[in-house]
């Protein structure tokens, strides 16, 4: 069995803030791999050595001061794509990769177990960002809602955006504190209390705080945001049943207390995938992806224009939803396999339900909603077939008659949902 791959986090601090065992691992490396802002952190080789580049996918980062002889290569880019070729080029040798904080927290040491297997990685980990943001605003980390923004849109913000809530963001870049302080004063939570957290742990460590409106300094790239919510701030909880005029639409749109009972259904789980067929407006993909932040869905849209909609609800509200803009079944095609499918829209197409039940995997829900005689009649067919629940939801709400208030009944929608 080869030597496993040791990840080192680093801190702000670098070479001085590294145990015993994290210095022996670097200083023991053939290969040593990294940023070149964190290679730039570990002393360079004596005189009497020097780096070496040997890899086409790979740069050999500038030397600057250590006392031991490994090659140096920074990151290329895009990893995820040359990281196995990479590898694969220098297997045999003692790999030390350096990371940032806790290699496996959002970080490459994920990457690396995922990819190689737990028993091929080592990690030794720092103190991760979060801890030490924690530790400077006294805050408890149990109760802190943790937002990467580093692969991801801001808008993923909007989910966890909520009255009292305490918010720790990890950045991108300098330009990051810019752009969450916009939309939260977009958002009308601009009297946050904001604070932008630089260089933790190391000698340059700077910590300011303002609020969100008022935020417009420059700032280090290795920074951490700090959103302390006001208590009065707007509500947009990540229940089902958002408002409806919370969506743009064009009246396609699975309406609020229906929306809420089909995804009681669906029952969203952590880490599962949703395909909402016939998206619309995107409103059940949107909640079921606003549910946890691992959720995701793949929302199936056959109209252009109800796409480019759908997809300007999804970053309006923060959701983690790919559309695909074509008719089901067809569409489905080359999707990754679902933990629960809804189809709002195109039930009656030929095929529909026999790749939807095919797709989807053992344990996984489907949800039908249906308001014409035609998708009623063969939701009848397939519940004969495999069973599962039946309802038909009726919704009235109130509304001027005159100068008094009466009930105006909205279309009864047949509901039908079975697990696999």
């Amino acid at each position: 069995m080869p030597d496993p791959i040791t990840v080192v986090g680093l801190g702000a601090d670098g070479w001085t803030g590294l145990s015993t065992p994290a210095r022996q691992a670097i200083e023991q490396a053939e290969v040593l791999l990294g940023s070149p802002r964190q290679l730039a952190l570990i002393p360079a080789p004596t005189p009497t050595t020097s780096p070496v580049s040997t890899a086409s996918t790979s740069s050999v980062a500038s030397a600057s001061s250590s006392s031991f002889d490994a090659v140096r290569l920074a990151w290329p880019s895009p990893l995820s794509e040359a990281l196995p070729r990479l590898l694969a080029e220098h297997r045999g040798r003692r790999i030390c990769v350096l990371a940032s904080g806790d290699p496996t927290f959002h970080g490459i040491g994920t990457t690396l177990v995922r990819l190689l297997g737990a028993d091929a990685v080592r990690v030794i980990p720092q103190s991760s960002s979060v801890s030490l943001a924690c530790a400077r605003l006294g805050w408890a980390q149990d109760q802190v809602q943790v937002v990467s923004l580093v692969t991801n849109p801001v808008e993923r913000l909007h989910p966890h955006l909520q009255p009292g809530r305490r918010v720790l963001i990890l950045s991108r870049g300098a330009q990051t504190p810019a752009e969450v302080a916009d939309l939260l004063v977009a958002r009308g939570y601009g009297s946050s209390e904001f604070t932008v957290l630089e260089q933790l742990g190391g000698p340059a460590e700077r910590v300011r705080t303002t609020n969100a409106t008022d935020w417009s300094d420059d700032v280090d790239p290795l920074n951490v945001i700090a959103v302390l919510c006001p208590l009065d701030a707007p509500v947009l909880s990540t229940a089902p049943g958002l408002p409806d005029d919370a969506y743009e639409n064009d009246g396609q749109l699975t309406k609020r207390e229906v929306r809420a009972v089909t995804l009681s259904r669906l029952a969203p789980v952590p880490g599962q995938l949703l395909w909402d067929i016939g998206g619309g407006a995107g409103s059940i993909a949107i909640e079921w992806s606003r549910h946890h932040p691992s959720c995701h869905a793949i929302a199936v849209e056959r109209d252009p224009d109800r796409a480019k909609r759908l997809e300007r609800n999804v970053a309006a509200l923060g959701a983690a939803v790919e559309t695909v803009e074509g008719a089901a079944p067809a569409a489905l095609d080359g999707l990754e396999s679902p933990d629960a499918i809804f189809i709002g829209g195109g039930a009656t197409a030929a095929g529909m339900f026999d790749a939807c039940w095919n797709a989807l995997r053992p344990g996984g829900r489907l949800v039908v909603n249906g308001v014409t005689l035609e998708t009623e009649s063969l939701i009848a067919q397939w519940y004969q077939a495999v069973g599962g629940d039946l309802i038909r939801l009726d919704v009235q709400r109130a509304s001027a008659i005159g100068t008094m208030t009466g009930w105006r009944p909205a279309m009864p929608v047949t509901i039908w949902s079975v697990t696999k």
